[in-house]
């Protein structure tokens, strides 16, 4: 299972906050999130335990436990969805089945997300304008 650990101090380091989940079962693995600019924490991460009951124990032990300075904050990461896009008009490739049941990555040229710019919104609103152009 993998757990989203938050609020952490920004002096806690992947070792430290592995041996407190270690208090709990086997883990994984453990990352802490990085800026990429500072190379200094971002006061999160990830741990991941094999073992369903042993990271529930440890969530339910370690949320709101004061780790250095911190409260801590301690929940089951959500999956992200890959196939969103990040940003309106940015595209991701999406992934499909083949009629084998393979997996097929589909190219980001097949996949188009239209986004109305604010200039066509300004052009249908001025149409519609009875007293002629806007104030703009």
């Amino acid at each position: 299972m993998k757990i989203l650990v938050r609020n952490l101090s920004r002096s806690v380091t992947e070792a430290e906050l592995k041996t407190i989940f270690e208090a709990f079962g086997t883990v994984q693995s453990c990352t802490l999130v990085m800026d990429k600019k500072t190379g200094g924490s971002k006061g999160f991460g990830f741990v991941a335990m094999p073992k369903v009951g042993e990271a529930k124990a440890a969530i339910k032990s370690l949320n709101g436990k004061k780790v250095g300075d911190e409260k801590m904050r301690v929940k089951k990461a959500e999956d992200r969805p890959e196939t969103a896009p990040k940003r309106m008009g940015e595209t991701v490739p999406e992934s499909t089945e083949t009629e084998a049941g393979s997996e097929e990555i589909v190219s980001a040229e097949k996949v188009q997300v239209e986004a109305k710019p604010q200039e066509k919104l300004a052009q249908k609103s001025q149409k519609h304008n009875p007293y002629g152009k806007s104030k703009r």
